[in-house]
């Protein structure tokens, strides 16, 4: 599998036609099993699999610890892509209301509201510690580095990043898709994997940041997530009843939305 693929275009330039190659993003549907059930497909970037499996099913509160997987797996065969996850007995029992759910918390139906939104989210998630102390140029610089790391952004100009930080500013995780909430799902998923969930603390997203990106970080204990463009309402008001802080960082400027106590001045 390939991340991305060359097809030819034209390209007019002042007018004139001119063929040439461009890199696309590739996108294919993943079918996600757990138990031996589908629970979800979703479209995504090829690449990082087992961790975009791992990182979906935390987010969605189907599992807390490495510990309550019974196996892990990624299938291609018959050229269906497959992420299957089987849950321990002890962990399948604990969740089988989520197991039986129709919807997912990181995804409302029609017609719910925010005030549901925010009691499902209170549900899988307890309110953060508040350990985390660090600059305002020091959280710049964790945007500022993001970019750094997007090679299929650069090759396609149509892929989200998410790259995740310790206290002491140290990456312990990047991941390019051609969704937003994918990327988190496989950056989350890969610290997960490697056992590094409780040094995760600073966050940072290519885009606004939607109320299913707070819900992702705040499940994986991030206490800090930046994005690039504003968050809406929702978001904000999700992060504030789980104690996060969120902002977003364009330019030189850093736009504080909620929980400022964990940024100092410089």
């Amino acid at each position: 599998m390939t991340d991305s693929i060359s097809r030819r275009i034209t390209r007019y330039a002042e007018g004139a036609p001119e063929h040439t190659d461009a890199c696309l993003i590739m996108e294919e549907p993943l079918s996600i099993r757990v138990d031996g059930k589908s629970y979800s497909v979703v479209m995504r970037t090829p690449g990082d699999e087992r961790a975009h499996v791992a990182g979906f099913c935390l987010s969605e509160g189907l599992i807390d610890h490495i510990e309550e997987i019974e196996t892990l797996g990624f299938c291609t065969e018959d050229s269906v892509n497959v992420g299957t996850l089987t849950l321990m007995e002890q962990r399948r029992q604990k969740v089988s209301e989520l197991l039986e759910r129709k919807g997912f918390i990181s995804q409302t139906s029609c017609g719910i509201c925010g005030k549901e939104v925010v009691k499902d989210l209170l549900q899988i998630v307890t309110p953060l510690p508040q350990t985390l102390r660090i600059t305002v140029g020091q959280a710049m610089a964790c945007m500022d580095a993001l970019p750094r790391h997007q090679d299929l952004h650069k090759r396609t100009h149509s892929a989200h990043a998410a790259m995740i930080f310790d206290a002491g500013l140290k990456p312990l995780a990047f991941a390019e898709d051609v969704g937003r909430h994918n990327a988190l799902d496989k950056a989350i998923g890969k610290v997960f994997l490697d056992n590094l969930l409780p040094d995760a603390v600073i966050g940072v997203i290519s885009s606004r940041l939607s109320y299913e990106l707070v819900q992702k970080a705040a499940r994986a204990g991030i206490e800090m997530l930046i994005g690039i463009s504003r968050p809406t309402a929702l978001a904000v008001d999700l992060a504030d009843s789980v104690n996060m802080t969120i902002a977003c960082a364009r330019k030189e400027n850093l736009l504080v939305f909620c929980g400022g106590k964990r940024l100092i001045e410089g």
